[in-house]
């Protein structure tokens, strides 16, 4: 008798009609670089506890308010260096700080602004009162976040609900168009 072959199916494809891959909880795209920034904000964290209570047990200091005091420092250093996480969806996008998610309806966007200065945020603000505010290297960085965004942004410039923002959006779109192209054109050779 011999051995049944079995018989691989495809739950998800071309032919079923639904996308080869599915997003847990509406998520289609997240910051591809925070866990690495997160980790990194971790290693900075413990390396200065670590390293001030070194110091302190090879003086002979060390006691327990100290690393308490060296622990709570350490963690603060976490908590100011660990960045938001940034995720999208259909129609939404939201970024997750220590504390709270703030979540911002994209196709129902009423203003965008973007602040210079040492640390450039783009704030985005909904009908709702939703408010999100972000760095814009996050959506530089990240193509399939961009893309939500824009296409979010283009449906509330249809509706009309977009009254301040639009040339931010244009411009940030075009810097982000002319990267995308010196990136094909560096790794083609072209450049």
């Amino acid at each position: 008798m011999g051995r049944r072959p079995t018989v691989r199916t495809r739950r998800h494809g071309p032919r079923s009609g639904r996308p080869a891959t599915t997003a847990i909880d509406g998520v289609l795209a997240r910051d591809r670089g925070w866990r690495r920034e997160a980790r990194e904000a971790w290693c900075w964290g413990t390396a200065l506890g670590g390293l001030l209570t070194l110091v302190d047990l090879l003086r002979g200091e060390l006691d327990a308010a100290r690393a308490c005091c060296w622990a709570a420092l350490g963690i603060t250093l976490v908590a100011v260096l660990r960045p938001p996480r940034v995720t999208a969806g259909d129609g939404w996008l939201a970024s997750r700080g220590l504390l709270r998610e703030r979540r911002v309806r994209t196709d129902l966007l009423t203003r965008v602004r973007q602040s210079d200065g040492m640390a450039p945020r783009l704030v985005l603000r909904d009908v709702g009162g939703g408010r999100v505010e972000l760095d814009p290297r996050v959506l530089r960085t990240n193509p399939l976040l961009w893309h939500q965004l824009e296409s979010g942004a283009r449906r509330a410039l249809e509706r009309g609900l977009l009254r301040e923002g639009a040339p931010v959006l244009a411009a940030l779109a075009s810097r982000i168009d002319g990267e995308g192209v010196r990136g094909v054109l560096r790794a083609s050779g072209l450049e």
